[in-house]
């Protein structure tokens, strides 16, 4: 049985377009001169993503090599310590969710990796998928020392895509034998979906125009693929939730039913500056004109969005 996090992306994004929802909160965080009471995250006391964890991706549905190489080569840059690469960095975003180890008073040993890659381009299941499809999809992944992740592409329709949400992550009780031992059996999974036909302007902003709020021009997307770098916010947003709060009782404010968690606590805060409708103030690629404000390996540049600072109680954006 899947527990599900009901953080998902689509609901920052209604935070954050519609103008008659959190608004205030969302200038609030994002202006550091500020004086009103800060959000403050508890800690719930359990566990926290530890030790060599591999990120399996699980393809559904048709994708281009190139746009798997996106998603790839994100996994690849949150870790990677190859002098190489330009600041800021993916690696450099990813190291702030260490501080919510440090509060914890345990001890950081997370290493992410890139791990197994599975191609299920026949739609095994079909076109329509439900929650508890997509947890069965997950588990074909890696149930142990793994995050499972299900990439779905433009043409599938998922329970609540759109609607309600643009991915989620949760826990789900893996097939081994460890509960017998009196281990934990679950893992953690994350879904996101490919939102270019379906729902841009929910899912893939700012890349697309929103389908709230002022209708400013949209930003050019620095891999040059709406769906797939807007599906790298939405992962590497539910990636964040994962490792700080991957069973429902790690960090988060508010109810465990809707927590707000370290990246959806900064709903579309990208650089100085920002405020709803306006992702803030970032580089411009010379070549392209894509906005961006992390390197990764290969040359590649993403947006990504700004993490909740559990130290200081603000949003921290990298530009």
């Amino acid at each position: 049985m899947a527990s599900f996090a009901t953080y998902n992306v689509v609901l920052v994004l209604v935070f954050l377009l519609s103008l008659l929802q959190f608004n205030a909160e969302a200038r609030r965080l994002a202006e550091s001169d500020q004086t009103e009471q800060p959000l403050l995250f508890q800690y719930h006391n359990g566990p926290l993503l530890t030790g060599k964890i591999s990120v399996d991706l699980i393809w559904y549905g048709k994708f281009m090599p190139s746009q798997r190489a996106i998603v790839s080569d994100f996994i690849t840059s949150v870790t990677s310590s190859k002098p190489t690469v330009a600041q800021p960095s993916v690696a450099t975003w990813w190291k702030a969710t260490e501080k919510y180890y440090q509060l914890s008073k345990k001890p950081s040993s997370l290493v992410l990796s890139l791990g197994t890659q599975i191609l299920d381009e026949n739609y095994s299941l079909g076109k329509s998928l439900t929650n508890q499809q997509i947890v069965q999809l997950a588990s074909t992944g890696s149930q142990k020392n793994a995050i499972n992740v299900v990439l779905t592409s433009a043409d599938v329709a998922v329970e609540g895509f759109c609607s309600s949400r643009c991915g989620t992550h949760g826990s789900a009780s893996g097939s081994s034998n460890d509960h017998l031992k009196g281990k934990n059996s679950k893992f953690a999974y994350i879904w996101v979906g490919n939102s270019e036909t379906q729902c841009p302007g929910q899912c893939a902003w700012p890349f697309h125009q929103p389908i709230y709020g002022p209708q400013n021009p949209p930003l050019v997307a620095p891999n040059n693929d709406v769906g797939l770098d807007g599906m790298v916010i939405n992962l590497a947003s539910l990636l964040a939730g994962t490792v700080t709060n991957p069973f429902g009782n790690g960090y988060y404010q508010g109810p465990k039913e809707a927590p707000l968690e370290a990246a959806s606590a900064c709903p579309g805060i990208y650089g100085k500056g920002a405020y709803p409708g306006y992702a803030g103030d970032l580089p411009l690629d010379a070549t392209t004109g894509a906005s961006y404000n992390a390197h990764g390996v290969n040359g590649r540049k993403f947006l990504l969005p700004a993490l909740f600072d559990p130290a200081t109680s603000t949003c921290s954006a990298l530009a």
